[in-house]
């Protein structure tokens, strides 16, 4: 689903893991370690009466029912028109349901999404 112009407010991509280590010897030296991993979380705050949030809720409920195998089968494209900014996001998972507000005005709300890969290009 493109979910342009349907609600939504504002998207982060945040990484999870370092991809450095430093470990310290009894003698002060230092041990470096690289690690390759690109996992984290993609936040889609979008209007809670907007299409793109009726997808949403569509998308977590039919996950609650299906097989295992489905639940991080999702994939993700970003494009930042404003930055030229690309993101090719895999393995995508809803980390929970979204926070609920009731107010006397229309709010946001944010769904948290995990992804075991994250490449910016």
């Amino acid at each position: 689903m493109t979910i342009t112009g349907k609600g939504t407010g504002s998207i982060s991509v945040t990484y999870s893991t370092d991809v450095t280590q430093h470990d310290i010897a009894a003698d002060g030296s230092v041990m470096i370690s690289k690690i390759i991993a690109r996992n984290g979380t993609v936040a889609i705050a979008v209007q809670q009466t907007s299409e793109a949030n009726r997808w949403l809720e569509k998308y977590m409920n039919y996950l609650r029912i299906a097989p295992t195998s489905e639940w991080a089968a999702a994939s993700a494209v970003l494009d930042c028109d404003h930055t030229g900014e690309h993101f090719q996001i895999n393995g995508i998972s809803p980390q929970k349901d979204p926070d609920s507000s009731f107010q006397a005005t229309g709010q946001n709300v944010t769904w948290n999404l995990m992804a075991a890969e994250i490449v910016k290009g």
